[in-house]
């Protein structure tokens, strides 16, 4: 499997709200170093399952929307809409966030994580 391929199957539909399955793409000793609109975040591999919780305890539906995706050696970089669906309005799709991401792939898991995020 292309690195670029196992990015796209982590931004496929609903996968950010099951942890088990965010799990089977993350490295153990992930790191993500995130600038978002709320100042600067280091998430780790717990960090990141414990977001996965909390989405899926505020949205019942997930959807990446992909505009550009690049692959250089082991590092993919992605620019993406993150949509949501939420339980008390489980009709309307809206913009949770924009992002750029920069992954390094190691042993075939997210290893490090480069992201901006903006409303």
């Amino acid at each position: 499997m292309q690195v670029k391929d196992l990015v796209l199957d982590f931004y496929k539909s609903d996968v950010m709200l099951r942890r088990d399955e965010v799990k089977e793409f993350l490295h153990p000793e992930l790191i993500i170093e995130w600038n978002s609109t709320k100042g600067f975040v280091q998430l780790d591999y717990n960090d990141v399952l414990n977001l996965t919780e909390e989405l899926s305890r505020a949205y019942v539906r997930s959807k990446i929307r992909i505009s550009h995706i690049l692959q250089d050696g082991n590092l993919v970089s992605v620019r993406y809409s993150h949509f949501v669906k939420t339980i008390e309005n489980p009709r309307e799709e809206m913009l949770l966030a924009n992002f750029f991401v920069i992954w390094e792939i190691k042993d075939n898991k997210l290893y490090r994580g480069y992201q901006m995020s903006q409303f």
